[in-house]
């Protein structure tokens, strides 16, 4: 049996990806065929790894969680 090509799914850049971001507002790219941890919700997807990181490029504009930002 051969090793992947990429290991990490994480790393993989023909890989299927979700984005997903928790109560924070914070965002993260997440393999599209592993179960999306409890507290974190989709908000795009399924699409490319360069596709996925635009979308949290252009949505996640404040890298504090939102519970330490001032209103």
């Amino acid at each position: 049996m051969s090793a992947p090509d990429h290991a990490n799914p994480f790393d993989d850049p023909d890989g299927v990806f979700l984005v997903v971001r928790n109560d924070e507002a914070r965002h993260s790219l997440w393999p599209g065929d592993l179960p999306v941890p409890s507290g974190w919700e989709v908000v795009h997807g399924t699409d490319t790894r360069d596709g996925c990181l635009a979308y949290v490029e252009r949505n996640w504009t404040g890298l504090r969680p939102q519970g330490a930002r001032t209103p």
